[in-house]
């Protein structure tokens, strides 16, 4: 019979302190009026000096395994999409592993940048269908504010830190129905941390606008390519990068903004971390039924796109 893979549960981690657009008012030459027009973002969740990757994937981790009722050595695999590893070596999923007091998943990281957790359900998805495992914890953890010049208006008002964590499950039903991952190393200077300040750099009219085509046209092959048209899907979660992006897709599709789960507002753009801390939003508040027709959407630094359409 064939296999399937399936998210059984979620789990989130935001950092205590939160910084709003008003405290930002006092460190850059911005407003908060101009950060909400420009990106709908009015506060964002910054890691302490002492909280690495780590430590925030942990605590997303144990939720969702506590949601599935699972214990850490039923996972036979874990994969971290980060761009912001605790170490340059071992891995952030090694060293979450550790923590969780597994000894029999083998793990390993993932760097696609904001589209990290989409490639990282698709390799986990692969593994599954294949019978090769039958838990994968798939972790996005970012400290993405470590990589902040706090002096650049145009990046420093953007991104925050958290991690989301999804536990997928081999199944007998249908549960991730497709993946499409994809890049083009041509745009790699658009969106990139400089070498020698190890700071975010941005042309962001130019990510903005590229970002906003590719996503559109990301959507609709996904659907039909599925045989599926926009009325089939329930909800969209997409990449948490700017709330203009967002809209501007969901109008391309001709979705209803009411079908988009929408956390910018509150977490600003945690790059890998943001469609699982979405997705969690969502299960914690009772948002998502069984059943229903979910598209995951993303478009990162590289540039790396990817999509996932699967029914929860």
């Amino acid at each position: 019979m064939q296999k399937y893979s399936r998210i059984i549960s979620t789990g989130s981690y935001l950092p205590q302190k939160i910084l709003t657009n008003k405290d930002l008012e006092n460190m850059v030459d911005t407003s908060h009026e101009w950060i909400i027009e420009r990106t709908g973002i009015e506060s964002r969740h910054i890691a302490s000096e002492c909280e690495s990757s780590v430590d925030m994937a942990y605590n997303a981790s144990l939720i969702a395994m506590k949601n599935a009722g699972l214990n850490s050595n039923d996972i036979d695999m874990i994969v971290v999409a980060t761009t912001t590893p605790e170490r340059k070596f071992p891995s952030t999923a090694v060293l979450l592993q550790n923590r969780l007091k597994n000894n029999s998943a083998f793990a390993f990281d993932l760097n696609a940048a904001c589209t990290g957790f989409i490639y990282a359900l698709d390799v986990a998805d692969t593994y599954i269908k294949n019978e090769v495992v039958n838990n994968v914890l798939v972790v996005g953890t970012e400290k993405i504010t470590s990589l902040l010049d706090w002096s650049d208006r145009n990046t420093c008002v953007l991104f925050g830190d958290g991690a989301g964590a999804a536990l997928l499950s081999s199944s007998e039903i249908p549960g991730i129905i497709s993946n499409t991952i994809g890049s083009d190393g041509t745009y790699k200077d658009l969106l990139t941390v400089n070498t020698d300040r190890e700071v975010i750099e941005m042309s962001g009219n130019d990510v903005f606008k590229i970002a906003v085509n590719t996503m559109g046209k990301l959507a609709s092959e996904t659907l039909a390519k599925n045989n599926m048209t926009v009325e089939s899907i329930d909800w969209l979660i997409p990449h948490q990068a700017n709330s203009r992006i967002i809209n501007a897709v969901a109008r391309k599709i001709n979705l209803p903004e009411e079908k988009i789960i929408m956390t910018v507002k509150t977490h600003g753009n945690t790059s890998a971390a943001s469609i699982p801390l979405a997705l969690d939003h969502a299960n914690s508040n009772n948002l998502i039924k069984k059943n229903d027709i979910i598209m995951f959407e993303a478009f990162g630094a590289g540039f790396t796109w990817g999509s996932t359409l699967l029914k929860y």
